[in-house]
């Protein structure tokens, strides 16, 4: 079989010849800041264990944002019952 040619799989030879692995996603350490697995338990530079965010909306906002948010739902339900 010539070498331009693909075969019977549509595997061309000359730019088919490694496998790209899947690069797995890091993010940095809290603690220290180095580049970690994503799904990694502890740093293995500090040993600091990652905690993951426990995904509360209101964490870590301040009162004024929440009140203002607050007051637009309300803002929004009165518009919507007066508009009836």
């Amino acid at each position: 079989m010539p070498a331009d040619e693909d075969d019977e799989f549509g595997w061309d030879e000359e730019t088919d010849d490694t496998w790209e692995e899947d690069e797995e996603l890091t993010v940095p350490c809290p603690a220290c800041g180095t580049e970690i697995y994503e799904d990694a338990p502890q740093c293995p530079v500090c040993g600091e264990y990652v905690t993951r965010s426990s995904g509360r909306v209101w964490e870590g906002k301040p009162v004024w944002y929440i009140l203002l948010g607050l007051l637009g739902i309300l803002a929004v339900t009165l518009m919507l019952l007066v508009a009836r």
